[in-house]
């Protein structure tokens, strides 16, 4: 008996119980369609939250108080008063970072806001005007705040698309005075609907110089960051060394694993949320897979009642010329035909929910969501089906084969 003529009995053995071989791939289904659409959904987080972090620009680097954790005992060592004026003016000094156009220090806190009888809660950023040239927030309507009123400590504010809408709505802004913690400041600009930058929400955030925000909003004598341009991207790796040599010397570390500070790229940080979204992708798609294992029980299951149910059908074959292979390809070929449909069912299933979920997220997040399907996905979506069917169905197929022809037909 050839494979064909093998793989035409299996086809009809299927086909006699469809609704049996429907359900019977029903756990396939579920799981080649979970796993799709999880590392889909991966993929598409990733996409995203790289392309906010690279929203800053290669050549923008991080400095940020504390030295990195390694455990739990190192997370107070993260909040720490390491980045004050004296670490600014150092690094703006061109005899000891050359690779350094611009920087700006960086005060951020959320507190309450006023304007008339509304109140609301938003970020406030306190920055230099370089920041509008990093994050891209020149204001659509006004003008961002200059170096000469940073250095005066002035009471002005560049405003977030959200923040004008929920305390002005329709009215004008400019102009208009609100209270940020009992402070007064003048709006004199709006920045147009930019969305998330990096870390930083432009449309919910008020954006004030930062020697205002240090003396009369935050109480505190340092920064939470530090904001450096370099003059191109090729000089990064260069400039983020003269930057931790300017900081060890300022604060007398000769180790750097005792380093109060961090100093970051943005293709630092990319790699490590592609690292961290990766395997969260790759955890929850195996816990998904279990599915498939309860899918190839059931399988196994079914084959258990077929061959009993056909036991005479086997007999019958058996005493006509059929061997025990010919019984035990024909079997384990059902078994692999449910698993590959059911594999390519889900498949569908999954990059159709893939797709649909896509729009759903980009409509609710307000930011495009990339549809993706990983290639690989698919690939592992057919080959894992295949596995189940082999390994699942091998036991049932050889009970069937080992059936004798006798004892078969005599069987009511």
């Amino acid at each position: 008996m050839t494979f064909r003529n093998s793989l035409k009995t299996a086809v009809k053995g299927l086909r006699a119980n469809k609704s049996r071989s429907a359900l019977t791939i029903l756990g396939i289904v579920i799981g080649i369609t979970s796993i799709i659409l999880i590392m889909s959904l991966g993929k598409g987080a990733e996409d995203l939250i790289l392309n906010q972090v690279r929203g800053l620009g290669a050549a923008t680097i991080i400095i940020e108080p504390g030295r990195e954790a390694q455990g739990p005992s190192d997370f107070g060592s993260l909040f720490t008063d390491s980045l004050k004026d004296r670490e600014v003016e150092a690094l703006s000094k061109p005899s000891n970072v050359p690779g350094v156009e611009g920087l700006t220090p960086m005060v951020v806190l959320s507190t309450t806001v006023s304007f008339e009888n509304e109140v609301d809660s938003f970020m406030i950023l306190g920055a230099a005007p370089l920041l509008a040239e990093i994050v891209d927030v020149y204001p659509e309507f006004g003008q961002f705040f200059s170096d000469e009123q940073v250095q005066q400590l002035s009471a002005v504010a560049v405003i977030g698309s959200e923040v004008k809408e929920k305390l002005f709505g329709p009215s004008e802004a400019l102009g208009q005075n609100i209270k940020i913690k009992n402070k007064v400041f003048k709006v004199i600009g709006i920045s147009p609907k930019k969305g998330q930058v990096g870390m930083l929400d432009v449309d919910n955030s008020i954006i004030v110089p930062y020697t205002t925000a240090l003396k009369y909003l935050s109480g505190m004598n340092y920064y939470h960051q530090i904001l450096v341009k370099a003059k191109s991207e090729q000089i990064v790796p260069q400039t983020v060394e003269d930057i931790e040599a300017t900081l060890r010397e300022l604060h007398d570390i000769t180790d750097p694993s005792k380093d109060d500070f961090q100093v970051a790229t943005q293709e630092d940080i990319a790699q490590r949320v592609s690292m961290v979204t990766s395997i969260l992708t790759i955890f929850l798609a195996a816990i998904a897979a279990i599915s498939l294992v309860v899918g190839g029980i059931g399988i196994m299951n079914i084959m258990l009642v077929s061959v009993t149910e056909r036991t005479r059908e086997i007999g019958l074959r058996k005493a006509l010329g059929a061997t025990t292979r010919n019984i035990l390809t024909q079997f384990l070929l059902e078994s692999v035909i449910l698993t590959l449909l059911g594999g390519v069912i889900g498949i569908i299933l999954g990059v159709f929910d893939s797709f649909i979920a896509s729009l759903i997220l980009t409509k609710a997040l307000g930011s495009t969501w990339q549809f993706t399907v990983a290639v690989q996905a698919i690939l592992l979506g057919l080959g894992v089906s295949a596995f189940v069917g082999v390994v699942f169905g091998l036991y049932p197929a050889q009970q069937a084969s080992k059936k004798s022809p006798i004892e078969a037909l005599r069987y009511e």
